[in-house]
């Protein structure tokens, strides 16, 4: 085939989307190079649909070695790198198909990222500067006809120039800042090679962490005593507590317990207010990831890569946006018509005599929020996983276009010897929207018999509690990402593989997060030293520089040109105090080295247990004490990035591993002859 229209597509299940959407007959898979493509006509036009596999292109430095600071950087074929080899044959292919194409047609992801995955193909590759672009944000063959037949004719260079700006600013910050850390480590350790990395966005992230991790340290407690009851009225308890709450002396709550005690509780009021619940706004990526996490305990990243999945199969619109906003051209009443086959309650939203959703505030100039296409699923059909956050998805779509729910909260106050004690209750009086969020809408219903003013209620129960104030609480990996996007850090697309790299370069553990000794001691050492690489105001500065690059209000070169004046300054002072910063951070890398490898103590010897690599690279769990004749042991799966956990199994008391298998983190009990492990092994 010559002479035909080359259409460069982000991955090959999006290729396989878009040529049948556009094709006027059958279309053609074509197999070269271990890769593939779709041949279609379209009004009389050859049409060749060409798959890439992500980014086929990643930016690497000019020279060779490890000194710093460097600034030279190129575009290099994703194939040179040893974990990139996957990429060749697609490469090949779209070189090869270039050759005889009279003309292009981006068709990646509408985003800073899809537009530099099709700038690189189209100017290294297919030796273009420029082609017509495709925008769309659902994979249905109604919006991929609309986007063909409205395409641009030449890509959105406010986009590209952005993504580009963001890839060399990550470049030349993470790989100086890394060397600079490395090479410091290395020098003080005098053997051995380990990479300590940060980078623009992954300092800060990890210092904000850190921060918490020192809160929760030097938190003191203070004890404080609370009153609570139990009281019978025609066979039902009502629970109340004192109304002060906190008490902060012992012996003033002392005296109100003697004072209360035997005496009967006589209601004062009887207070009742009802509540409006709006319906919810639609998802944006971070509320979606934070819902997902709440509802299933899905990672942010896990939570991303299943949304993916179903917007590739055309389920779901494009999940990396901010917008809270659905517009009407999308076709709400046709949307909810497919639902209602698969989801009863769309009926319920049919009814209505006008759908109006409820709008966020947050827009997005490439995506509207993320929506259940018209085109849905066979449920059996998914995984687990996709099932769950696909019915997440539909339940909040529908959700949007609900009533407000209402509820009836009521507040009794009850005299037991003058002191008042509190009883509140909860009820749902109006469904609404929560009718249609189903099982994910968590709400409490406290309910409490009717009393009146006067009622005598006979006090069963009397107790004084003498409590602690506690530490603020962990973040967890859902409340992290909203607290970067607050702080300006990183974006809708990167935060989750930032927090991701923090797990796998053993900076955190655990689900509620927290960081390692040599994670603190990083950011203890770069505050003391050169607290500019770690600094949250510069970061944000340059976020809102990129987004200034977008908008076409400043250039790329004069954006990297004054990040490159910024890290020789900061690198400048790190060089004279690279002694200093290697040997505190040597120190503490071997003490956490050693300490993240013991998993627990051993059941038949008591000494510890840890993650041992055999020369073979077998990994296993093992005793400390095998010198000394213990033979305990536990195999691990052959592949994943392990890490220990606090945490216990409920089942037989053994330690929880967390094992990472690319961005799915699972979390398993040591012991394999554990129930809660069955095929767990098999396979890894």
């Amino acid at each position: 085939m010559s002479n035909y229209v080359l259409m460069i597509c982000e991955k090959p299940q999006a290729a396989l989307k878009i040529a049948t959407a556009l094709a006027e007959s059958n279309i053609i898979k074509k197999t070269a190079y271990g890769s593939y493509w779709f041949e279609f006509e379209r009004k009389g036009i050859k049409h060749a649909c060409v798959p890439a596999v992500g980014h086929l292109f990643v930016l690497d430095a000019d020279s060779k070695g490890w000194e710093y600071p460097i600034f030279d950087m190129k575009w290099v074929p994703t194939f040179n790198r040893k974990e990139g080899g996957y990429a060749k044959s697609y490469f090949k292919n779209l070189e090869n198909m270039a050759k005889k194409a009279s003309d292009f047609i981006v068709c990646c992801d509408y985003d800073t990222e899809g537009d530099v995955i099709g700038y690189n193909i189209l100017r290294f590759i297919c030796k273009k500067n420029d082609a017509k672009r495709m925008k769309f944000s659902t994979l249905t063959k109604t919006d991929i006809i609309e986007a063909y037949e409205n395409m641009m004719n030449h890509l959105d260079f406010g986009q590209v120039e952005a993504g580009l700006t963001r890839h060399y600013l990550d470049f030349i910050w993470g790989i100086n800042t890394t060397r600079a850390l490395t090479l410091a480590l290395k020098r003080a350790m005098k053997k051995g090679f380990t990479v300590v990395s940060t980078g623009r966005v992954q300092g800060p992230t990890l210092a904000l962490l850190t921060q918490r991790e020192r809160e929760i340290k030097n938190f003191k407690s203070e004890p404080y005593w609370e009153l609570g009851l139990h009281a019978l009225f025609n066979k039902s308890l009502i629970a109340a507590f004192y109304e002060k709450g906190k008490i902060w002396e012992k012996e003033e709550a002392q005296k109100i317990y003697n004072n209360a005690k035997g005496k009967d509780a006589i209601v004062k009021d009887v207070e009742k207010k009802k509540q409006q619940l709006m319906p919810p706004v639609p998802f944006d990526t971070i509320t979606l990831q934070t819902e997902s996490y709440r509802c299933f305990g899905y990672s942010p990243a896990q939570t991303l890569s299943i949304a993916e999945s179903l917007y590739t199969q055309g389920f779901i619109s494009y999940p990396r946006t901010s917008s809270q906003q659905l517009p009407e051209k999308i076709g709400y009443k046709n949307i909810l018509q497919n639902l209602s086959k698969i989801f009863k309650e769309a009926e319920l939203v049919l009814e209505k005599k006008e759908l109006k959703p409820m709008q966020g505030k947050k827009t997005d100039p490439a995506h509207p929020a993320i929506y259940p296409t018209s085109q849905i699923p066979i449920l059996d059909k998914l995984n687990s996983h996709q099932k769950r956050v696909y019915e997440l998805i539909a339940r909040r779509f529908m959700s949007t276009f609900g009533d407000p729910a209402f509820r009836e909260s009521t507040k009794i106050k009850l005299d037991v010897n003058n002191y008042i004690f509190i009883s509140t209750g909860l009820k749902t009086i109006s469904k609404g929207w929560l009718q249609l969020y189903g099982k994910f809408a968590l709400v409490k219903e406290i309910m409490l018999p009717e009393v009146k003013v006067g009622d005598k209620l006979e006090v069963k129960d009397l107790v004084l509690l003498e409590k602690e104030t506690q530490p603020p609480d962990r973040y967890s990996q859902a409340s992290i990402l909203k607290e970067m996007e607050k702080r300006g850090l990183g974006t809708k697309a990167t935060r989750s593989q930032i927090l991701q790299t923090l797990y796998e370069r053993g900076y955190i553990f655990d689900k509620s997060i927290k960081v390692t000794d040599f994670g603190q001691k990083v950011i203890e050492t770069l505050e003391k030293y050169c607290p500019k690489i770690i600094s949250e105001e510069l970061t944000r500065k340059f976020e809102e520089e990129m987004e200034a690059v977008a908008e076409n209000k400043k250039k790329r070169e004069d954006v990297v040109k004054e990040a490159e004046v910024v890290l020789k300054e900061i690198l400048a002072e790190f060089k004279v105090n690279e002694d200093k910063i290697g040997n505190e951070l040597a120190k503490s890398y071997l003490f956490t080295r050693k300490n993240m490898k013991i998993i627990g103590k051993c059941p038949k010897c008591s000494k510890d247990l840890i993650i041992i690599t055999s020369k073979a690279k077998k990994r296993f769990i093992g005793c400390s004490g095998y010198k000394e004749g213990c033979e305990f042991s536990f195999p691990l799966p052959k592949s994943g990035n392990i890490t220990k956990t606090d945490k216990k199994c409920e089942k037989c008391g053994y330690p929880l591993i967390m094992v990472r298998f690319k961005r799915k983190p699972l979390f398993s009990c040591i012991n394999i002859n554990c129930e809660t492990n069955k095929n767990w092994f098999k396979g890894n």
